[in-house]
C-alpha cells in the first residue's frame, strides 16, 4: 500500500494541504444560543463553587449593602472606632472640668445635702472648709489651685467642694449668695467663720487657716450646721433631706420628799430666797435730828459756861 502511494505521489502533481489560519472574526452558527447559555450556566456554578470554597476559608461573610459589601470584620472596625470616639469625647469632657484637676486626698465633692451633714458629723474635731464654687466662676477657677496647695501643706483638714450649679437649692437654703464662698467648721463649736475671698485676698483664707488649724479636743458631739440651716434644708422640697427639729429645753423640775408635797416645801424655800435678798441690801443711813428752840439755848448756856470756864 505503500509503494502504491509513493508511485501515485511520483506521477501526480504534488500538492502541500496547509491548515487554514483561524480569524478571529466570529462567524455566527444557529448552535450558538445553546452554546452560549450552557457556558454561561457553567460559568456560575463554577464561580458558586469557587465562592462556596473561598467563604468557607476565611472568615469574611458580608452582605452588600448600597453597592457596598459589609461584613464582619467591618463591623468590628466600625465599632472599635466608635469606641475609640466615646473614650476620646470622654477624656476631652473630662479635661475640662478644672475642678478636678489637682485634687488631694483630703478633698471630696459633695454630692447632695444628706452628703454635707454626714462629712460634718463624721469629720469630729477635725477642722472642715467648705468650698463653694460654680464652673462659670472665673475667680473660682483661678483660686482652685491655691486651694489645692493649701489641701496638701495641711493633710489634717478637711476639704469639701460645692458645686452651686448642682446645688443650688442647697446652697440657698444656707443662704450662700456670693462666690467664691467659704466656711469652717470644728467639732462640737459648729461654724467658726465664713467669708468670701478671691485670688488677690487669699491672704484672708491663709490666716484663718492659721488660726483655726490647731487641734482641739471637744467632749461634745460634733454640731455642724446650725439648728436653722437644718430645718430649712428640711423644708425644701426640692431636696431629699429629712431632719426632726430638737424639742425646746424645759426647765427640771424638783423631786418631792416623803410625806411633805412640793408646794410646803416651795414656800420655806421662797422665804428663804427673800430673807438672803434682804439680808444683801444695804442699811439706811440714820437721819439727822431736827433742832428745837429749848435745845439750841440749852446749847447756847453750854458753850457760855465752857467759855467762862477757859476750856
Amino acid at each position: 500500500m505503500a509503494e502504491v502511494m509513493i508511485k501515485t505521489c511520483m506521477y501526480s502533481p504534488c500538492t502541500i494541504h496547509r491548515p487554514q489560519q483561524q480569524h478571529h472574526k466570529y462567524r455566527a452558527s444557529p448552535l450558538d444560543p445553546i452554546i452560549s447559555s450552557s457556558a454561561v450556566e457553567g460559568l456560575k456554578l463554577r464561580a458558586g463553587r469557587s465562592s462556596l470554597s473561598s467563604s468557607s476559608k476565611s472568615e469574611f461573610y458580608g452582605r452588600k449593602q448600597g453597592g457596598f459589601v459589609v461584613g464582619r470584620q467591618g463591623t468590628e472596625n466600625r465599632s472599635k472606632s466608635a469606641a475609640l470616639g466615646a473614650q476620646m469625647s470622654i477624656a476631652i469632657g473630662k479635661a475640662q472640668r478644672w475642678w478636678e484637676k489637682g485634687l488631694q486626698s483630703n478633698m471630696k465633692e459633695v454630692q447632695g445635702a444628706q452628703d454635707l451633714v454626714d462629712s460634718l458629723f463624721n469629720a469630729g474635731d477635725k477642722l472642715v472648709v467648705v468650698d463653694f464654687f460654680s464652673p462659670g466662676c472665673g475667680g473660682c477657677k483661678a483660686l482652685h489651685p491655691k486651694i489645692c496647695q493649701l489641701a496638701e501643706m495641711n493633710p489634717d483638714v478637711q476639704f469639701l467642694q460645692v458645686n452651686y450649679e448642682e446645688l443650688k437649692s442647697m446652697c440657698y437654703a444656707l443662704n450662700v449668695h456670693v462666690l467664691p464662698f467659704f466656711r469652717f467648721y470644728r467639732g462640737a463649736h459648729g461654724r467658726l467663720c465664713s467669708f468670701s475671698c478671691t485670688n488677690a485676698t487669699i491672704k484672708k483664707f491663709k490666716d484663718a487657716l492659721a488660726k483655726h488649724s490647731p487641734d482641739r479636743c471637744s467632749l461634745e458631739p460634733p454640731r455642724g450646721l446650725e439648728e436653722k440651716e437644718l430645718i430649712a434644708l428640711s423644708a425644701n422640697r426640692e431636696l431629699s433631706f429629712n431632719y426632726t427639729p430638737k424639742p425646746a429645753e424645759q426647765p427640771l423640775a424638783v423631786p418631792a420628799r416623803e410625806g411633805i408635797p412640793a408646794e410646803a416645801e416651795a414656800e420655806p424655800a421662797l422665804a428663804s430666797s427673800h430673807s438672803n435678798s434682804d439680808a444683801t441690801l444695804p442699811l439706811p443711813l440714820p437721819r439727822p435730828l431736827q433742832s428745837t428752840p429749848a435745845s439750841k439755848a440749852a446749847q447756847d448756856i453750854t458753850d457760855k459756861s465752857l467759855v467762862a470756864s477757859g476750856r
